[in-house]
């Protein structure tokens, strides 16, 4: 049986059963992952590109950003965490600095959970094409496919490396509650795959908010999405 609803049956002693609603609860066997969005990362300056590793653009976190990691720790750093993943970006491993430190777990790099391969649009410029509204970028939403973009991943390619990483994550912590470090693009792809929705109907998720997704009897499901009240809490009132 998925991991679903549960309910607690009691009986009275003058009366029929009832059956309460209880907080949700995985089943033993499952996985249940967090997917945390990096916090900010530096703003793109044309003709300064950022970094690059293995190709795609490797900003740090931003000011704004180390404070909203440090805010996604203190909201974090009670739940029962097995396992911490980032990626090979270093915006995920800073975003997920804090609570590794808080949790005394090393988080173990997954490439494969990184951001969508951008082609002739890394390196930050796709940032300025966002704001100027491009007719590239322009098609690229209304077709909602990254390779309208010249030398860019496909979903297709993009999804399956991020599905198959996450499987692997699946298979590695039956029973446990794991977090990934990730980017917005991989939020957006593993949730419309299991949803089945259009490929950039999760698109948009703030940085450093909370998604969560749970892996039960060989099927994914969506627990929630793009949490955030934490930012708003610790930095809008102090």
């Amino acid at each position: 049986m998925r991991a679903c609803y549960v309910f607690l049956v009691t009986t009275d002693e003058d009366g029929p059963q009832q059956f309460a609603q209880q907080r949700w609860q995985r089943t033993p066997d499952a996985t249940e992952v967090i997917l945390l969005r990096h916090g900010a990362s530096q703003p793109f300056v044309p003709g300064e590109p950022f970094p690059l590793v293995d190709g795609q653009g490797d900003p740090p976190l931003s000011a704004v950003g180390v404070e909203q990691a440090r805010a996604s720790a203190d909201r974090l750093g009670q739940e029962p965490i097995a396992a911490l993943y980032a990626t090979n970006m270093q915006r995920t491993q800073q975003t997920l600095a804090p609570l590794s430190e808080l949790l005394g777990i090393e988080p173990v790099i997954e490439r494969d959970l990184r951001e969508i391969a951008l082609g002739e649009w890394e390196g930050g410029l796709l940032r300025q094409k966002a704001a100027e509204n491009h007719p590239t970028y322009q098609q690229m939403l209304q077709e909602e496919r990254w390779d309208v973009i010249p030398g860019a991943e496909s979903n297709d390619e993009f999804g399956s490396r991020c599905m198959n990483a996450m499987n692997q994550i699946a298979r590695r912590h039956p029973g446990e509650l794991v977090l990934c470090g990730v980017h917005g693009g991989v939020i957006g792809s593993v949730l419309s795959q299991i949803a089945k929705s259009k490929p950039f109907a999760f698109g948009g998720a703030d940085n450093c908010s909370i998604s969560q997704i749970v892996r039960t009897e060989g099927d994914w499901l969506i627990r929630r999405f793009n949490e955030s009240s934490h930012l708003f809490e610790q930095l809008h009132h102090g």
